[in-house]
């Protein structure tokens, strides 16, 4: 929910309660939380292309400004979606505008509108007759009306965004005229009147838009289930059906009928059954990826892994042009350089594609993990929490109960706790360093760098 592990402390305090509402006052109080604002605005930035490269420094910071604004004010996703595609006038008052400096071009505004709030990829179809789905040139083009009236102009005010006017879009192979359409509706006889961009808002805001709420819907689950009702996220099409047609349309309903606002739908899966389900398989399950009859395990995203690194250790890590004390869910600029938030798959938001962040594991994820200095350098730091537990605690339970709440938020098992207790014992006179063994094992667990 908010992209941060729990303290030792919290994680202790959910255990011990035996409260029978704990886990939904637990998830009211994260979803009111400022993480929460930064974690969801990380994601949207992705998908929204916050590219410093491309839009100069100044310019991305705004836009991600405004992005988080809209989740720390818990903005409605159909609000969200007009104001981006409707933004006007100086891009100093209105950030959302950035979204059009973010595409290359009509033709790419449009596939970028497709594939990140509506789940349809028409890229291919820019050409010739999509492979896989039914959209065909025409639509195509006609989607690219809808931005053909965008432009900018220099104003008072700075760089000013701009719909006017009444281009023509032409078939490129048949050379007639195409009237902006959305998709899977009929081409009118004349193009709308004013800003055409408001027609396509409408529409596709609308709460029985075919593809709107069950994008968002799908994308929500996916997010906490570790895949979608529909894979890829943004592939919805007749010849890639959800693997459970009636979940995904119950959540787009859901989604509907709370006017969009995501809080109730992540209060909703984060109570239901199928999220707390275990990730240990059983004979019937041991082979189901699709089904949701088990939790899928799926590695951190590469800042949440590294903020729970800095939370782990209690070391803030320093990135390069930005003040000490952000952590990695916080950084705006995607083009900051750091080996780890690369080596774990960091985008680049060259496109809107989810598959742009890398979410598997590799052989090199965990050489790094294994033969880090950075993280060698955090666990032996004079100020980390290492230290801190070897002063903290005489006894050495104490600090094995401590470091198995701060990385897997539980206690240690028996076998756990013996097997530590072994290890620390036999290392009395280097306590710290068995210490920082120890955290540095708990750390290298699948545990640790996977959700589950």
């Amino acid at each position: 929910i908010i992209g941060k592990l729990p303290t030792p402390s919290e994680a202790e305090a959910f255990l011990k309660s035996d409260a029978k509402d704990k886990r939904a006052k637990l998830v009211n109080a994260l979803l009111a939380r400022p993480e929460f604002a930064d974690y969801w605005a990380l994601q949207w930035s992705d998908l929204l292309r916050v590219d410093r490269l491309k839009l100069g420094h100044a310019n991305a910071h705004q836009y991600y400004k405004w992005i988080r604004a809209s989740f720390a004010r818990n903005k409605p996703m159909d609000s969200l979606a007009r104001e981006l595609l409707t933004a006007e006038g100086p891009l100093t008052e209105q950030p959302a505008g950035f979204f059009y400096r973010a595409a290359n071009g009509t033709g790419d505004m449009a596939a970028m509108v497709s594939q990140v709030f509506l789940g349809v990829r028409i890229t291919c179809a820019e050409c010739h007759q999509h492979p896989y789905d039914r959209w065909t040139q025409q639509d195509y083009h006609a989607m690219r009306g809808f931005f053909q009236q965008v432009s900018t102009k220099n104003s008072a005010g700075g760089l000013a965004l701009l719909a006017e006017g009444n281009p023509v879009i032409k078939h490129p192979r048949t050379g007639k005229v195409i009237q902006p359409y959305p998709l899977g509706s009929e081409m009118p006889e004349t193009a709308p009147e004013g800003d055409r961009r408001r027609l396509l808002a409408k529409w596709m805001t609308q709460p029985d838009n075919p593809y709107f709420a069950r994008n968002i819907a799908n994308r929500l689950w996916a997010h906490f289930l570790g895949r979608g009702i529909v894979m890829p996220v943004d592939d919805l099409r007749e010849t890639n059906p959800p693997s459970n047609p009636e979940l995904l349309d119950a959540l787009a309903s859901h989604l509907a009928k709370n006017k969009f606002d995501l809080k109730p739908m992540i209060r909703t899966i984060t109570a239901s059954r199928t999220y707390q389900l275990s990730p240990t398989p059983n004979a019937t399950n041991v082979n189901d990826e699709q089904n949701f009859s088990r939790a899928l395990f799926r590695r951190l995203p590469a800042e949440v892994l590294m903020d729970a690194v800095c939370d782990v250790t209690g070391v803030d890590e320093k990135f390069d042009g930005v003040p000490r004390g952000y952590r990695a869910v916080q950084l705006w600029d995607s083009q900051v350089q750091h080996y780890f938030l690369k080596l774990f798959g960091r985008p680049a938001r060259a496109t809107v594609c989810e598959c742009e962040r890398v979410t598997g594991a590799t052989i090199g994820q965990a050489l790094h993990l294994m033969n880090s200095p950075n993280l060698e350098a955090k666990l032996a730091h004079e100020a980390g929490n290492v230290k801190r537990l070897t002063l903290k605690h005489e006894d050495d339970a104490g600090i094995v109960r401590e470091l198995y709440l701060s990385t897997f938020s539980r206690p240690p098992s028996r076998d756990e706790m013996d097997t530590a207790l072994q290890y620390l014992g036999t290392r009395r006179f280097q306590r710290r360093k068995a210490v920082e063994d120890l955290t540095w094992s708990l750390m290298n667990s699948l545990e640790f760098i996977f959700n589950h």
